[in-house]
């Protein structure tokens, strides 16, 4: 991917005058890429990802059997959407020159995010191909105050998937340096690792997002599923089975016993996906190559990047941060 490409997150010259009305009251900031933030709702954000979140408030229309998968970037998105959308293709018959669609497509276009893609230029984007299948799939990394806003109180179901905050910022660090054809760029490292411990990152403040889904998933535990990266590695036939069970569409006794479940558990492993052409080959509408979202996906690998005395003010600040919520890393 050209670097060039890369910037189109960062362009602002699409934004509607509301939007830039709105932007000059609210709190800004620059970041490491050059790119200018905005803290809108407790979150920051590209002001083009700031449109996005608006005309998802104002134009998203749920429908009651919704799925959504939340999570800050790279803390297992990918895997979870694959997970997901195999769980709900099982049921369907298809032929044999009916692909799946994880073979054909990769998990985040499958599941694309609202306010990255399918609503960053305007609130009413043609959903005619998601809504052709039941139920939509979509994903987000607004925090749950945010996206709540825009689910007007519909029954949907939402999926969040967390990981160690030290983990998920070496995995963003990989992919920013890949996509700005770098080698493993220790100042971006350095300046992202100060981003996150101030909170003035996209997305962020990274503990903020945690504990809004958090708690929700302890208010509403039937509407709310709380998942976390680690665990899910741990124990992957154990977690996907508790997420079939959530989306209500729970493994039978004879899958089970036909092997149904390791089959899909094998077709959505990082190294199986990563192995296919179009993840090979394919690049996002956000003009990033599929490749560059694989990469190891091991637990504790920040130890190889991070030194000692970041791993512990990162730990100290989530420690903090998390106080008295009953969430721990």
């Amino acid at each position: 991917m050209e670097k060039k490409e890369f910037w189109m997150n960062l362009r602002e010259e699409d934004l509607t005058e509301e939007t830039k009305t709105l932007i000059s009251s609210l709190p800004s900031e620059k970041e490491y890429l050059g790119g200018n933030l905005c803290k809108y709702q407790g979150s920051w954000y590209y002001y083009n990802f700031l449109q996005g979140v608006l005309n998802v408030q104002s134009g998203f229309q749920p429908q009651d059997t919704d799925v959504i998968v939340a999570s800050f970037p790279k803390c297992g998105t990918l895997w979870l959407k694959a997970f997901t959308v195999a769980l709900f293709e099982r049921s369907k018959n298809r032929s044999s020159e009916d692909q799946h669609p994880l073979f054909s497509n990769n998990p985040h276009n499958v599941v694309p995010v609202l306010e990255m893609n399918l609503y960053r230029d305007t609130p009413e984007p043609d959903l005619t191909k998601l809504s052709s299948s039941s139920p939509r799939l979509f994903s987000t990394h607004m925090p749950f105050r945010t996206l709540k806003e825009a689910l007007k109180d519909s029954p949907r179901k939402v999926v969040y998937i967390c990981r160690d905050a030290k983990d998920s910022l070496v995995s963003r660090w990989h992919i920013i340096c890949r996509c700005l054809n770098k080698e493993e760029d220790r100042s971006i490292l350095e300046s992202m690792f100060e981003s996150f411990c101030s909170g003035v990152c996209l997305f962020g403040p990274f503990w903020d997002q945690i504990l809004s889904y958090w708690k929700a998933s302890l208010e509403n535990p039937k509407h709310v599923l709380f998942m976390r990266y680690d665990e899910v590695e741990a124990d992957t036939r154990g977690q996907f089975k508790r997420l079939a069970e959530f989306l209500g569409c729970p493994f039978s006794e004879e899958e089970e016993s036909s092997g149904a479940v390791d089959e899909i558990l094998e077709m959505c492993s990082l190294p199986n996906l990563s192995s296919l052409e179009v993840n090979k080959t394919g690049t996002s509408i956000n003009g990033i190559d599929y490749k560059n979202h694989f990469r190891k996906g091991i637990v504790g690998d920040w130890k190889n990047y991070l030194t000692p005395e970041m791993g512990k003010k990162i730990d100290m600040i989530m420690e903090e941060k998390l106080k008295d919520s009953g969430l721990k890393f």
